[in-house]
C-alpha cells in the first residue's frame, strides 16, 4: 500500500507540474494593428501666396496692349473630395499686377475641379469671374479659365503651378475670348 500511495502521489505531482507548464504556454495576446501611412489630406481650408506674370493682348480690361505684368497675390479656398479621386473646391484670389507705367488689381472667385493622381499630386481645372481695377479707378468685369498642378511637399504645405487664359466682358469690336494669359507659382498651407 505504501508503494501504491507513493505512485499515486508521484503521478499527481507529475500531472500538476505538466499542467502548470501548459498553462504558462497559453498567453492571451491582442493582434497589433496594421499601420498604413495616410496620404496627404487635400480636403479642408487652405491659404497661400503666389508670384508670376501676366501677358496681355489687345483690349483686356483697359490695360495697355502687348504688355507683360508682374504678379504677386494671395488665395484662400476650400476643397472637398465627394468620391475618390475627384476633388471639388472654391477659392478667392487677389492679385496685384505692375509694370513700368501702371499697376492694377484683380480679384476672382473661382471654382476648381480636379483629380488626386497620387497621394501627393493633384491636377485641376479652374473657372472664375471677377473684377480688374487699373490704378484704382477703372473697373471691368473679367473671367478666367485654366488649370494647374499641385504637389504636397510636407503634411501641410503644397506647391502649385497654374496657367489661366483671361478675358473681359466688354463688347468692343474684334474682342477675342482670351485677351490675356497669367502664369503663377505659389506655396499654400492646408489647415
Amino acid at each position: 500500500m505504501i508503494i501504491r500511495t507513493l505512485l499515486v502521489g508521484a503521478s499527481v505531482a507529475v500531472l500538476s507540474i505538466g499542467g502548470a507548464q501548459a498553462a504558462d504556454l497559453i498567453i492571451p495576446t491582442t493582434p497589433e494593428p496594421i499601420y498604413a501611412p495616410a496620404g496627404f489630406d487635400w480636403e479642408g481650408l487652405y491659404a497661400g501666396v503666389r508670384l508670376g506674370g501676366q501677358f496681355t493682348g489687345t483690349g483686356y480690361a483697359d490695360q495697355t496692349a502687348d504688355t507683360t505684368n508682374g504678379v504677386i497675390g494671395a488665395a484662400v479656398g476650400v476643397n472637398f473630395i465627394p468620391m475618390d479621386p475627384i476633388l471639388l473646391g472654391a477659392e478667392v484670389t487677389a492679385d496685384w499686377l505692375w509694370n513700368d507705367t501702371y499697376s492694377s488689381g484683380e480679384f476672382f472667385a473661382n471654382l476648381r475641379a480636379g483629380a488626386v493622381v497620387t497621394d501627393s499630386a493633384l491636377i485641376y481645372a479652374l473657372a472664375g469671374v471677377g473684377v480688374s481695377s487699373r490704378d484704382g479707378f477703372d473697373s471691368e468685369g473679367v473671367y478666367q479659365l485654366g488649370g494647374g498642378v499641385e504637389f504636397a511637399v510636407t503634411d501641410a504645405i503644397t506647391v502649385r503651378g497654374e496657367v489661366v487664359g483671361q478675358g473681359d466682358f466688354s463688347d468692343t469690336a474684334g474682342d477675342e475670348f482670351f485677351e490675356s494669359a497669367k502664369a503663377t507659382v505659389g506655396v499654400f498651407y492646408h489647415f
